[in-house]
């Protein structure tokens, strides 16, 4: 055996029926897992529903058969978390679906062995070791087999030259040149051995019970690092023996493996991101400084933990910085603790990882100590518990286009950051039905907005759609998933929680004209104050309860609209996706207006006159383009308490600046969700 290879022995574990760990001949035996952390055991979700539904209505239904030094011990375990899991709990799915994961509580597991789990995805060509128990050659055992990854097929990794045994479904593949798990088996495709990589795991997070999937990550790297501080086995210590195999091999690493062990221990003490696009803004705060750049970065990931954000700086370098990474990662870990500072718990966590950081920073070049002790020094200390940060890292771009065959709408999601550079993330250009718009977007949104939140800092959603779409209330919508089977969607909308605007699609696929620009310049400015749309719509005008009999002519509509002095902002009590509406759109648009008001849904309102007024004190209150968006937003948070504001959950937002993407000429990044070139 290698020195990994006698590493993960003692971490796998036995899964079967409870009580099975007397079944010598394996009669019981379901397949393979392995301890991640004392308590925490994963393994393939196929594997435990061997248990039944009894494993799904979370009983302890799992029997874990474990190492405790020279001792096997029996523990029952439950299956707090699973992707995906089956829609009733008595039939099982064939085939099981990607990523097949399933995370089981182990209570009474203090003691066990546990792998150490890679940070970053392997090189696509590595050697690696698959291990597993297994009674494929007639008695039950531990096996493990060595190859290559060849490649990736529909994101699993992919081993041509070596196969999982039989059993060894759920048990960890770890990197034979690093020294640490990058994934777990789960079967054979077309002779070929089928990967999880731990990448795919975060999806996790998202899941019903992903709180379980975070906790059971920071037990992992707050246990590896006590175990590298305190334990008197070198043998079973994986940190020791990775550092021993670096240096008897001569692999390059960008950090040593104690640097990362320490790293990774002390930031899974502190209080834990808010969301992923947190890290991120402090990932491109240092990228930005390392390369003396203000420029956005194009690289884009979707990080959940503190350390894996670290991770992705990894192979940046300073210029007055020998060691790879080092530098970068050092300047990332302080600006975390000056983050997290200001949080309940945070600064009592943070004290001894501030003092680390700084005394491993004393042989950095002048600069990078400069700027570690501007963020945590002892002079910036009396400042910390008041940082804040004052912006969303970005706002989210949905374009959806006019369809061009079978009524299937093209759309891309995408970040737009500091109001010019666009980051895509996902799209269809083949594109999807009208009534399935909703759908099939939840999920790119909900992503696309992870990355764009910057802490409580929420990013906006500037939907640019074709006229025909301008009635769709996208502000209506939920994007978190039933956190259970009798759950629904929810709890807020999309609209109640950040500002919801939408822009003309159509105007955009040309040079602005004076007009767009001169009326967006005076909204800017301000005031603002209330026109109608459709001067004979009642309760339209400026007397709210007379109405125009004469209908006004499209012409009509164009010319006065066109006459509207600037911070004019048309206003109506109806959709304007067709019809009447959509001719005195056409119009407002035509005129130059970037801004509107109008209602979404039926035609039939009846608190039009209502509806006017509120929008002339709207109006009046935000003053400029810039405020309109936030009182709106806390209108519609308001409804589910307040009967008398029901007309803003159907208030739509037309917020149209002429020089913003998409346009002509649009400055745009290849999208690069993953990892970043060395």
């Amino acid at each position: 055996m290698s020195a990994f290879d006698a590493l993960v022995r003692p971490a796998l574990v036995r899964i079967g029926a409870p009580d099975s760990g007397y079944d010598r001949d394996g009669d019981r035996f379901w397949g393979t897992g392995f301890f991640i952390a004392p308590g925490w055991v994963l393994t393939c979700a196929h594997v435990v529903a061997e248990g039944g539904g009894a494993v799904w209505r979370n009983e302890p239904a799992v029997g874990i058969t474990w190492q405790d030094g020279r001792d096997t011990r029996r523990s029952r375990g439950t299956v707090v978390l699973a992707l995906p899991r089956p829609e009733d709990p008595d039939v099982r799915p064939e085939p099981w679906g990607f990523p097949d994961v399933a995370l089981v509580r182990v209570p009474g597991t203090h003691k066990a062995s546990c792998v150490m789990l890679a940070d970053r995805p392997p090189d696509l060509t590595t050697k690696v070791g698959l291990h597993g128990w297994s009674r494929e050659t007639g008695e039950l055992g531990i096996r493990q087999v060595h190859g290559e990854l060849s490649g990736v097929d529909a994101h699993a990794l992919v081993t041509k030259e070596v196969l999982p045994v039989e059993g060894c479904s759920g048990g960890p593949v770890v990197d034979d040149v690093t020294g640490a798990v990058i994934g777990f088996n789960k079967g054979r495709w077309s002779h070929q051995g089928a990967l999880v990589p731990l990448a795919v795991l975060r999806r996790l997070h998202d899941a019903p019970g992903g709180e379980y999937w975070a906790e059971a990550l920071r037990d992992h790297d707050r246990h590896h690092l006590d175990h590298y501080l305190h334990s008197l086995d070198y043998e079973s210590d994986w940190t020791r023996v990775q550092e021993r195999e670096r240096e008897r091999l001569g692999t390059p690493q960008p950090l040593s493996p104690k640097l990362r062990i320490r790293l990774r221990g002390q930031l899974a003490a502190l209080p834990p991101p808010i969301n992923p696009g947190e890290i991120m803004d402090l990932v491109d705060r240092v990228k930005a400084w390392i390369r003396n750049t203000t420029a956005p970065d194009a690289f884009e990931d979707d990080p959940r933990t503190w350390s894996e954000g670290a991770a992705l700086l990894y192979r940046l370098r300073a210029p007055d910085r020998g060691d790879p990474g080092l530098d970068a990662v050092l300047l990332y870990a302080a600006h975390v603790v000056r983050r997290v500072s200001g949080r309940p718990g945070g600064l009592g966590g943070a004290a001894d990882f501030r003092k680390w950081i700084i005394d491993l920073a004393a042989d950095a070049g002048p600069y990078l100590r400069r700027e570690i002790d501007d963020l945590i020094g002892p002079g910036s200390s009396a400042a910390l518990a008041h940082v804040r940060e004052r912006r969303a890292r970005a706002d989210v771009l949905l374009e959806i286009d006019t369809p061009r065959w079978d009524r299937r709408y093209p759309w891309r999601v995408k970040l737009l950051r500091d109001g010019h550079m666009v980051t895509p993330l996902h799209g269809d250009d083949r594109g999807v039905e009208r009534a399935q718009l909703k759908e099939t977007l939840r999920g790119p949104l909900a992503e696309a907005l992870r990355l764009g939140d910057n802490g409580p800092h929420l990013a906006s959603v500037e939907a640019v759609l074709p006229r025909e779409l301008f009635d769709e209330p996208l502000d209506t919508w939920r994007l978190d998933p039933p956190k259970g089977p009798d759950e629904t969607w929810g709890p807020t909308t999309l609209g109640q929680r950040r500002i919801v605007v939408i822009r003309d699609a159509r105007r955009h696929g040309k040079e602005p004209s004076p007009e767009w620009r001169a009326r967006w310049e005076a909204g800017e400015r301000g005031p603002l104050r209330a026109a109608p749309l459709r001067a004979e719509v009642p309760g339209a005008g400026p007397d709210a309860h007379t109405a125009r009999v004469r209908r006004e002519s499209p012409d009509e509509t164009r010319e006065r609209l066109r006459r509207a002095e600037g911070g004019t902002v048309p206003v109506y009590c109806g959709p304007v996706g067709s019809g009447d509406g959509l001719m005195a759109m056409n119009a407002a648009l035509a005129a130059g207006h970037p801004l509107a008001l109008w209602r979404t849904g039926a035609h039939d309102h009846t608190d039009c006159a209502a509806f006017h007024v509120e929008a002339d004190w709207l109006l009046a209150d935000a003053r400029t383009a810039h405020g309109l968006g936030e009182p709106i937003r806390s209108l519609r948070a308001l409804v589910p308490e307040r009967p008398d504001l029901a007309w803003a959950e159907t208030i739509a937002v037309l917020y149209d600046p002429p020089d913003r993407p998409p346009h002509a000429g649009r400055l745009e990044v290849p999208p690069l969700l993953g990892e970043e070139d060395p």
